[in-house]
């Protein structure tokens, strides 16, 4: 029998009209929670890259790459497994499970990433003071297990407005800390701590947002539930870990720390931006694939909708940084990251050959079919990035980097494209023709963008001409479809007031 349901069972129930309401809601809430947690990070890395050099982002780079390849083993999927698990199915021993196994297992890889991966990266860099950033760096480790079950409890419950909030003051106040080092002349830690500081805030207001306290509960059946689905998604994780930091791994080590950072800044203006969108919208769309597991035909209509509300979105910013990146880079940050430009425009491009298949593995994992993900993963990281980033990084240095990363996107849509068709009937007809709005909008803009740019035309009115160019576009395509989801908004804030 089940007790104090932690999950409102009312979310059961919900009808298709409730589930749009809910989706458009949570979409809201997380833009919102992107458009400031962005805003707000990008105005600290701004500062920080005028008060820091390329060498000091680049060691931070180099610390990031030894301590993610452990942290990923951090939340074993725990919360993946929760969220993924159908209300009717959870005891309130699988959220007391999950807690103690996560705090238990955290200790244990804070202890090995203090005292084995410190050592070995600052030996395999030759860079003493990793030693002593490595360890800081990862003192979120011990708050994100105790986090897990919060989040999962938000997440299940579709409570974006509270996960928002608790992201956004974390945020600030993490920038905050790193913008007061900077100015107090503490260099490379400002970098380390601004990565860390956020769990000081959000702890506690997770605590708070779900009411929900642990207790002294551990159960070998409920862990087993949890586990056997999250030990898929904890491989997935892996992979994807080697597929983000491969190419600074081999930068860091091949090239220089000083290549790296220049590198490592290319990718927070593009890839950056692109992975945490697709993640907010991953969270929105990951309970409710769950939900609705067994009716394709719904699957595949949300999804189409994901791809193509992440792609209009994402196409203007990386048109923008294809077109304007060099005066953006040299007025803004100076002429010490000069060298990002290039690498900064061609990871735009993979940026926009990637969105054709945004999403995809939420939507495999909210099916119940992880390992069919971890499968695929394997497959890209192994045969496809791994090979193609070797070669281009020892051939090119960080330019062929970006190429890489462009070859592997293309070949990445082939495949899962493939794999999308066989489970969910989706076609890649199917994806152009609901990404026919975003192409238009972008060949338009870069035409009319470009042609102002070459013309001497100054590139903040090149910006806001591309910017207003291409919303006209998307408006008039889409007024009806816009007004559409506005009302569903509108509607959904109603409620939650009600």
């Amino acid at each position: 029998m089940i007790i104090n349901r932690t999950i409102d069972n009312r979310q059961t129930q919900m009808g298709p009209h409730n589930i749009k309401g809910k989706i458009v809601s949570g979409v809201f809430w997380n833009v919102l929670q992107l458009i400031i947690n962005k805003t707000f990070s990008f105005a600290i890395k701004l500062v920080l890259a005028k008060f820091l050099f390329p060498e000091q982002f680049g060691l931070v780079g180099m610390a990031a790459v030894f301590t993610s390849f452990v942290q990923v083993f951090n939340e074993l999927g725990i919360g993946a497994a929760l969220v993924q698990r159908k209300d009717e199915h959870l005891r309130d021993s699988h959220f007391y499970t999950a807690f103690w196994t996560g705090v238990v297992w955290s200790v244990g890889i804070f202890l090995l990433i203090t005292f084995v991966v410190a050592p070995l990266a600052a030996n395999f860099y030759n860079e003493p003071l990793l030693r002593s950033i490595i360890p800081v760096l990862s003192i979120g480790v011990l708050s994100s297990p105790v986090n897990l079950v919060h989040r999962a409890q938000l997440t299940k419950k579709m409570d974006f407005k509270k996960l928002a909030f608790i992201g956004n003051a974390s945020t600030i106040f993490a920038g905050a800390v790193a913008l007061v080092l900077a100015l107090q002349g503490a260099g490379v830690w400002s970098l380390v701590f601004n990565s860390v500081a956020s769990f000081v805030i959000a702890m506690p207001l997770y605590f708070r947002a779900t009411g929900w306290m642990p207790k002294l509960i551990w159960e070998k059946q409920a862990f087993n539930d949890i586990f056997g689905f999250g030990i898929y998604t904890t491989g997935t994780s892996i992979l994807n870990n080697l597929l983000y930091n491969l190419d600074y791994l081999l930068i860091g080590k091949l090239v220089s720390a000083s290549a790296l950072g220049v590198y490592t800044f290319a990718f927070v203006l593009t890839d950056t931006f692109r992975n945490q969108f697709t993640i907010m919208m991953n969270k929105v769309m990951y309970p409710v694939y769950g939900r609705h597991q067994d009716d394709p035909g719904l699957l595949k209509k949300y999804y189409l909708k994901v791809v193509t509300y992440n792609s209009l979105i994402i196409y203007p910013i990386m048109v923008l940084l294809i077109i304007l990146g060099e005066p953006l880079i040299l007025n803004f940050f100076g002429s010490k990251w000069e060298e990002s430009i290039l690498p900064m425009k061609i990871l735009a491009l993979s940026v926009m050959v990637h969105m054709l298949v945004s999403g995809h593995a939420s939507l495999l994992r909210g099916q119940g079919r992880p390992k069919l993900e971890l499968k695929l993963q394997f497959f890209k990281a192994v045969f496809l990035y791994a090979p193609l980033i070797t070669l281009g990084i020892y051939k090119y240095g960080i330019v062929g980097a970006s190429w890489a990363c462009v070859a592997y996107k293309v070949l990445e849509v082939i495949l899962i494209q493939y794999y999308l068709k066989k489970v969910v009937d989706i076609s890649i007809k199917d994806i152009l023709t609901h990404l026919k709005v975003p192409f238009i909008a972008s060949a338009v803009s870069f035409v009319l963008t470009s042609m102002l740019y070459l013309a001497g035309v100054h590139y903040l009115i090149c910006a806001m001409v591309l910017g207003l160019t291409y919303t006209g576009i998307v408006v008039m395509l889409m007024h009806e479809e816009l007004m559409l989801q506005y009302r569903e908004l509108k509607k959904g804030r109603v409620k939650q007031v009600a």
